[in-house]
């Protein structure tokens, strides 16, 4: 990466929440059974200005269930993003709604999530073959929201459906359901780089099977330039980020953010800045430590426990990544994921860890 592409890649100096035009810059991607209220309570100490996204909900859940349960979340956790599933236009708007009274930033509808679980429920990428139903769940939600430009409705898709091995979708299948779906009123896209195969691979192998193809998203962002385009596949060093950021309007992180999050303590100073800097890219440009972080999921453990009756190690889960690749991080794993010492007050637990780190060493 060389300093003058990155010098040439800016973003509005940020006193507050990002402005609509560059909300997307970073987010760290929905991910069932990890991004929920206190992974991104975690996520939010490592970067204030980047987006958070919950697990993907069922609109059905929202309209018909219990709310609170599906959509509470911290306050600290702003900027925060419901991602719904759904085919139904009217419920998706119910629940659009209900999430715009709860505060949330933006909704999101899941237009890529390849399960045969959620294909059953006849969402997820199998709406790629759908454009015009997809179009109207996003008249029905833009309709439904107060304030469209305050919680925009946006959608997360592949470039493409393989509903076989051997018929991939051309590009002109994914510019077609862009231009479709845009023409009802949806500004933002967040697209995954790679073609979703309806059968014959699991959720795990969509992940990594089919190739990434970042030159089609390039061309997105080409054919609509009025749009926001946003990637996400593949992408886990802030120089991967720098070069499609390079190109594009956003840059989404899903597993990488989660095993190795200290990536994200880089992210504030690196990315969100008055433009990047590019003595930062290749390193840390956190003023944090993980042991202050640490002791604020402590902190939080505490407070949850108190407030909901929520088990510390419901929440410990999510920081083992914390210590990623120093010495001594395995044996501090261990002692957070022992599930043996879950009657220990937490302060304990982490005092534990910290013996067992040093004599590691």
């Amino acid at each position: 990466m060389q300093p003058n592409l990155l010098a040439s890649i800016h973003t509005s100096t940020l006193t507050s929440f990002p402005t609509p035009h560059n909300r997307w810059r970073l987010s760290v991607a929905p991910m069932m059974d990890w991004t929920d209220r206190h992974c991104r309570y975690f996520h939010r100490l490592l970067t204030k200005n980047t987006l958070l996204y919950t697990e993907m909900i069922n609109a059905g859940a929202i309209v018909h269930g219990d709310v609170p349960r599906h959509l509470r979340f911290n306050t600290e956790e702003h900027p925060v993003a419901l991602q719904l599933g759904g085919s139904e236009p009217d419920k998706l708007a119910q629940a659009a709604k209900i999430a715009e009274a709860w505060g949330y930033d933006e909704v999101n509808i899941n237009c890529g999530c390849p399960s045969e679980r959620v294909q059953k429920g006849a969402f997820g990428a199998c709406l790629m073959a759908e454009p015009d139903l997809v179009a109207d769940c996003i008249k029905a939600m833009l309709d439904a929201v107060k304030d469209p430009v305050k919680t925009p409705i946006t959608v997360k898709h592949r470039i493409g459906i393989n509903k076989t091995e051997d018929t991939p979708e051309g590009y002109a299948f994914v510019r077609d359901f862009i231009g479709t779906v845009a023409d009802a009123g949806c500004q933002t896209f967040i697209v995954h780089a790679r073609n979703a195969w309806l059968k014959g691979l699991s959720p795990k192998e969509n992940r990594d099977i089919p190739p990434l193809r970042y030159e089609i998203v390039h061309q997105l962002k080409a054919d609509f330039p009025h749009l926001n385009i946003a990637i996400n596949g593949g992408l886990t060093t802030n120089v991967q980020i720098a070069e499609q950021l390079s190109v594009l309007d956003g840059v989404m992180v899903g597993r990488e953010a989660y095993h190795n999050p200290w990536l994200l303590a880089s992210w504030d100073k690196t990315f969100f800045a008055s433009s990047v800097r590019p003595e930062l890219v290749e390193g840390s440009a956190s003023e944090i430590t993980r042991e202050s972080i640490e002791s604020q999921m402590v902190s939080y453990m505490e407070r949850e426990q108190a407030l909901h009756g929520t088990p510390w190690a419901t929440i410990a889960r999510h920081m083992l990544g914390l210590r990623h690749g120093l010495a001594g991080s395995r044996r501090w794993r261990q002692v957070w994921s022992n599930h043996r010492l879950k009657n220990m007050h937490p302060r304990d637990v982490m005092a534990l860890a910290h013996d067992d780190m040093r004599e590691a060493d």
